[in-house]
């Protein structure tokens, strides 16, 4: 009785009515006659204008991906570079992402800057990037960061904080860090970009862009 009681009362103190915890988005406006033709154009002039603003992280996103039977999962990764290819990042290969993507390659990124009160969501297909980049790209981290990556088995059961720390003291006294094979680029090639402005009283703009053909198809969605 007494657990019971004990949980009710944990209950009752970590609920929370945000029912009033809301703003009203009245910076911009998103028009059809104002957008790029090509969606990584648009991209990219949002992307500066992000940066401009004092958007902590600009590149900073949500990797959306999901396992073979459809159970998603989600995370923040960084945005490394993008061009009309797609657009890159980095992880362990091993990691729970890693796994995912080896059995479904389909997956959704999302970029959200308050500052701006927008978002960008985009959607394709995932592959891996040429070794040669990943190496290139290993080289130009920190140090510490390599060491990094060289002592986490991303996503595996650990016992302790002390475990890795004393894993990676052992790493950096053997002195020569390399990239590990299990860690490297992701490129997602999209076929999907929305892009969403928040506007007043929820009637928000949303642009899609959407990849038939060869071509990049442009409509609106309704908020």
């Amino acid at each position: 009785m007494f657990n019971n009681f004990a949980a009710q009362i944990i209950s009752m103190s970590v609920s929370k009515d945000l029912s009033d915890h809301r703003r009203n988005y009245v910076k911009h406006e998103l028009i059809e006659k104002n957008v790029a033709a090509n969606p990584f154009e648009q991209f990219a002039h949002w992307f500066e204008d992000a940066g401009k603003s004092g958007v902590l992280e600009p590149n900073a996103m949500t990797l959306a991906t999901a396992t073979k039977t459809g159970k998603p999962s989600a995370r923040i990764v960084l945005l490394k570079s993008f061009s009309e290819k797609g657009l890159v990042f980095y992880t362990n290969y091993h990691s729970r992402k890693g796994h995912e993507l080896s059995e479904n390659n389909q997956a959704t990124i999302l970029f959200y800057w308050d500052v701006m009160e927008r978002q960008v969501r985009i959607e394709g297909i995932i592959e891996r990037v040429e070794v040669s980049l990943s190496e290139e790209y290993f080289a130009s981290r920190p140090y510490e960061s390599r060491l990094s990556a060289v002592v986490s088995e991303q996503s595996a059961v650990v016992p302790s904080r002390e475990f890795l720390e004393s894993k990676l003291e052992q790493v950096r006294n053997a002195g020569v860090v390399n990239r590990p094979a299990n860690w490297g680029g992701y490129l997602l090639k999209p076929d999907y970009f929305e892009f969403w402005q928040g506007r007043a009283n929820r009637l928000h703009d949303r642009i899609v862009y959407q990849h038939k053909n060869s071509n990049w198809n442009i409509g609106r969605l309704a908020p």
